[in-house]
């Protein structure tokens, strides 16, 4: 079970740029052990509170307590337990990963072994590579090296700010992967931003949407997923037949829109291959099927807006 002490507690954060509000009384909590999903469309105030929480700005008025500790009063302890990935990694290219590690932390006034630098670079998967010159390395590398140099510092927070943007599938895979490995391996806890919801859901336990600056919806993500109805498309062969037989029969309730090809169902994930079953006893051709929550849905909304 995840200890239930707060690492991080935003109250009411708000920032101004002139007239435009950025942020509008955003509140949320991160506890010990977390993977904390911050997901919201470009434009919707991640990085700008991001960038609140590591006081890289200030906010227009709102708290954030570090440890249990006022973040304004308490700036340099605090950050010291933090390590970050805002926007994307920069690095001395043509320098090699082991020399930039090393001067990374230097500047952070942190004296590391060669060996505990070429354990953080083999941890992200790039054992082999820690004397070759960056300007050789793909993007999906620089974000491994990325993640080692939040590392530097062995800190207890870390924030990644889409860590995946720009990334091909299995660079994403891979990165998503690592993500896990320092909670279940290095027992971090960590803020993951994203603009997709299906990355947040693979590997965070809790998380909040914001849109536009404002909190649309927080809590664990298990529970907000499993709480939301699927919205189930059936394509099939045959619409007005299929909500013929549909209509007459204990999923009538169910029927949502159709299309020229398919119909759109409420149901639940074990109605599925019983209302498969049915239209195809009926003579009835199905060839696909999609499911999406109305979390997803709406999420997707809000994306489109």
């Amino acid at each position: 079970m995840l200890a239930q002490h707060k690492i991080v507690e935003v109250n009411n954060l708000v920032k101004h740029y002139g007239t435009f509000c950025a942020l509008h009384s955003v509140s949320f909590d991160v506890y010990a052990g977390d993977i904390f999903g911050f997901l919201g469309p470009n434009g919707a105030g991640k990085s700008t509170t991001i960038r609140t929480i590591l006081s890289l700005i200030q906010p227009t008025s709102g708290s954030i307590n570090l440890f249990g500790k006022p973040l304004h009063s308490n700036r340099n302890e605090v950050l010291s337990k933090i390590g970050c990935i805002v926007e994307k990694p920069d690095f001395y290219k043509y320098l090699s990963a082991e020399k930039n590690l090393e001067i990374f932390a230097r500047i952070s006034g942190v004296t590391l072994s060669k060996t505990k630098i070429h354990e953080l670079i083999d941890f992200v998967g790039l054992k082999g590579r820690e004397r070759d010159k960056v300007a050789g390395f793909s993007h999906g590398m620089k974000q491994r090296l990325g993640i080692a140099q939040t590392l530097l510092n062995d800190p207890e927070l870390i924030l990644l700010d889409e860590p995946t943007t720009g990334l091909d599938p299995q660079g994403i895979i891979d990165i998503r992967n690592l993500i896990v490995q320092l909670k279940t391996e290095r027992n971090k806890t960590i803020i993951l931003s994203s603009h997709i919801l299906s990355e947040i859901e693979l590997i965070a336990n809790r998380m909040i949407i914001i849109n536009k600056g404002k909190t649309v919806v927080q809590g664990n993500v298990a529970d907000l997923l499993n709480s939301q109805e699927l919205v189930v498309m059936f394509t099939v062969n045959d619409v007005a037949l299929a909500k013929q037989v549909l209509s007459t029969s204990s999923f009538a309730n169910t029927i949502d829109t159709d299309t020229q090809s398919s119909l759109l169902l409420h149901t639940s994930n074990e109605s599925i291959p019983h209302i498969n079953k049915l239209l195809c006893d009926n003579n009835i051709q199905v060839t696909a099927i999609e499911t999406k929550r109305k979390l997803e849905d709406y999420f997707l909304k809000l994306i489109s807006a």
